[in-house]
C-alpha cells in the first residue's frame, strides 16, 4: 500500500508531504484548487511520461517521491531482487524532472530507467481517470478490460507475438515462392559478379598508392625540369642562393668582431646556409631516382583502367567496389538459405499452429471471463439506477484471425428491460456510461492484484441516491484493497474513513497548493461546503454530520 508521497516543487504545490492510510480515502476541494495533482504526481512516480511544464514556476526542479508497503507483494519483491533492487519489504519510488525537461527515475535510492519504473508501477497502484469512460467506448480497451478481468492478460500477449511471428515466416515464405522462378538466374548473376570483383583484388589502400604513382610516373618531365631550375638557383647555377648566403655570411663575420650584436643575426644566416645545402643534397638524390619508366606508366594506366570500368559498369565509386563485393557475397548466402523452401514451409506451419493453439486458450478464457463479467456488471447496474438494465460481452468470431485473437471483443448493454442489446456507445447517455464504466472499473480491479486502487472523479455525471451507492461500492472495494478516491461528490467522501482536503493559499506572493488531512469538526465544514456551497448554514452543517453518521 501506499504510505507516503512528497512533492517539491511540482506544479502549483511547493511542499507536500502526506502520509495514507489503508481503507478508503477521499480528496476533495474546490474546483482549480489542485484535486487532480496528487493523481498526476503519483503517474510520475509511477513512470508516466513527464516534461517541463511541471516544473513549479520559478523552480529549478520537481521532485516526486513515492513510499509503499510491499510485505504483502511478492511478486515485486521477487522482481525487485531480480533487478538488484530490494529493500526488505519497501519499495521508494522517486522521479526527479529538472527545468529543462530531463528526468531521472530512482527504485529505492538506485538510478533506472522510466521502464523499469513503470514495470515497478504496475505491481503497486491503479489509477482510474475521470475520462475512463470516454476510452471504455475503444473496442481495444473493452478487448484488453475482459482480458485483465479473466487474468489472460500475458495469454494475449502471447498470443500477439505468436501471431506476428507466423505472419513474418508466412511473408517471407510468400516472398521465396515469388522469387522461385528467377533465383537460379539471380544466382548465377550474383556469382558471376562476385567473380569477377574478387578477381579485381581492389584494396582501397592500394588504390590510393596506384593514384599517387600515376601522378608521379604521368609528370616525371615536369618534376625533372623543375628540380633542375630549383637546383640551378640554389646551388649550381654561376650565381645562386648558396654561394651568396655565403659572402653574406663571410661578411658578417669580419663585422661581428667590431659588434657583437650582430652574432645571432650571424647565427640565423649560417643556419640558412646549412639547410640550403641539406635541401641541395635532397633535390639532387630525388632527381638520381626520378625515372619516366614509360612502361611502368603503361602498367599503372592498365591497372587504373580496370579499376574504373568496373566501377562504371556498376554504377559505383571505384572506393565503393569492396561493399559491392561484401553486398553480393551476403545475396548470395541469403538465396542459398532461402533455397530451403520446405524447410521455412515447415517453420511457418510449426508457427501458425502455435499461435492457433495458443489463440483457442484465450477464447476459452474470454468465454469464461465474459460470463464472470456480464454477471457482476449486470448487478451492479440494478445497484446504480440501472434497473432492468444488463451488460452483456458479444465475441465474434474472426474468420482467419488477428493478432488479437480468434474473435472482436464488443462491449453491448440493455439499459432497460425490454430492449435489445445494443453496442455500449449506441445506447449509453452520458450519465448512464460514468455508471456502467464505474461497475466495470470495480468489477476489474476486484480481481487485479495491484493493492491500491486510485479513481479520480470517476463518478462525473453522477448524483443523488446513486452516488450513496457509489460510495459504499468503493468502501466496500476498501476492505481488500487501499481506495483513493478524489471526488466532486458529497455522498461519496461522507462514506470514506480518511478525508484530505485540497485548497489554493497564498505563500511569498504565489499561489500554491495545500493538502491536509481533516478533523472531524473540519470534515463537517467541508461535507457542508459541498453540499451548500461557499455559504454554510446551520442546515448544511446538520445535514454533513448526519451523512458522516454523527
Amino acid at each position: 500500500m501506499l504510505r507516503q508521497l512528497n512533492l517539491r516543487d511540482f506544479v502549483i504545490v511547493d511542499v507536500l508531504d502526506l502520509s495514507f492510510e489503508p481503507g478508503f480515502t477521499v480528496l476533495t476541494g474546490e474546483t482549480g484548487a489542485g484535486k487532480s495533482i496528487l493523481v498526476d504526481a503519483l503517474a510520475l512516480a509511477l513512470g508516466e511520461r513527464g516534461d517541463a511544464g511541471v516544473v513549479r514556476t520559478g523552480a529549478s526542479r520537481a521532485e516526486i517521491t513515492a513510499e509503499f508497503d510491499i510485505a504483502g507483494l511478492p511478486p515485486l519483491q521477487d522482481w525487485l531482487a531480480g533487478q538488484e533492487l530490494d529493500d526488505d519489504g519497501n519499495c521508494l519510488l522517486r522521479r526527479v524532472i529538472d527545468s529543462s525537461g530531463r528526468s531521472r527515475c530512482f527504485v529505492n535510492g538506485r538510478a533506472v530507467s522510466a521502464q523499469q519504473l513503470r514495470e515497478a508501477g504496475e505491481f503497486l497502484v491503479d489509477i482510474h481517470g475521470q475520462h475512463a469512460h470516454q476510452s471504455l467506448l475503444k473496442a481495444s480497451v473493452q478487448r484488453e478490460l475482459l482480458d485483465g478481468y479473466g487474468a489472460a492478460t500475458d495469454l494475449a500477449r502471447r498470443v500477439a507475438d505468436e501471431f506476428r511471428q507466423w505472419r513474418k515466416g508466412d511473408e517471407q515464405l510468400a516472398t521465396l515462392r515469388h522469387d522461385l522462378g528467377t533465383a537460379a538466374a539471380l544466382r548465377e548473376q550474383l556469382s558471376w559478379k562476385v567473380d569477377e570483383l574478387r578477381a579485381l583484388q581492389f584494396d582501397t589502400d592500394a588504390w590510393a598508392a596506384l593514384q599517387a604513382e600515376h601522378s608521379r610516373l604521368a609528370n616525371a618531365v615536369n618534376l625533372g625540369g623543375g628540380v633542375v631550375f630549383a637546383l640551378d638557383l640554389l646551388s649550381e647555377g654561376e650565381t645562386n642562393a648558396s654561394s651568396l648566403l655565403n659572402s653574406v655570411s663571410a661578411r658578417l663575420a669580419a663585422l661581428v668582431e667590431y659588434d657583437a650584436g650582430l652574432g645571432a643575426t650571424l647565427d640565423l644566416i649560417e643556419s640558412a646556409a646549412v639547410q640550403l645545402q641539406e635541401a641541395g643534397h635532397a633535390l639532387r638524390q630525388y632527381s638520381d631516382k626520378l625515372d619516366a619508366d614509360p612502361a611502368r606508366l603503361a602498367e599503372v594506366e592498365q591497372r587504373i583502367g580496370q579499376v574504373l570500368d568496373a566501377a562504371r559498369k556498376y554504377r559505383v565509386k571505384a572506393e565503393d567496389l569492396p561493399d559491392l563485393l561484401d553486398q553480393a557475397q551476403r545475396r548470395l548466402g541469403e538465396l542459398a538459405g532461402a533455397a530451403d523452401f520446405a524447410g521455412l514451409e515447415a517453420q511457418v506451419k510449426t508457427a501458425r499452429a502455435a499461435w492457433l493453439h495458443s489463440a483457442q486458450q484465450l477464447s476459452a478464457a474470454r468465454i469464461t471471463a465474459a460470463a464472470a463479467l456480464e454477471r457482476h456488471v449486470s448487478n451492479t447496474m440494478q445497484q446504480l439506477a440501472l434497473a432492468g438494465g444488463q451488460f452483456s460481452v458479444a465475441l465474434m468470431p474472426l474468420a482467419d484471425g488477428s493478432a488479437q485473437g480468434l474473435e472482436q471483443v464488443e462491449f453491448l448493454v440493455t439499459p432497460h428491460a425490454g430492449v435489445a442489446p445494443r453496442s455500449l456507445a449506441k445506447v449509453a447517455s452520458g450519465g448512464e456510461l460514468s455508471r456502467i464504466s464505474l461497475a466495470l472499473q470495480t468489477a476489474v480491479s476486484q480481481v487485479a492484484g495491484v493493492p491500491t486502487l486510485i479513481f479520480d472523479e470517476v463518478d462525473v455525471g453522477i448524483g443523488g441516491g446513486v452516488a450513496e451507492i457509489v460510495g459504499r461500492l468503493l468502501k466496500d472495494l476498501a476492505q481488500s484493497r487501499q481506495i483513493l478516491c478524489i471526488t466532486h461528490l458529497p455522498q461519496v467522501a461522507a462514506v470514506g474513513e480518511h478525508h484530505l482536503q485540497v485548497s489554493k493559499v497564498t505563500r511569498d506572493h504565489q499561489v500554491v497548493s495545500h493538502i491536509a488531512a481533516l478533523t472531524a469538526t473540519d470534515r463537517v465544514d467541508e461535507i457542508a461546503r459541498m453540499l451548500g456551497g461557499v455559504t454554510i448554514t446551520p442546515t448544511t452543517r446538520q445535514h454533513a454530520r448526519e451523512m458522516l453518521g454523527d
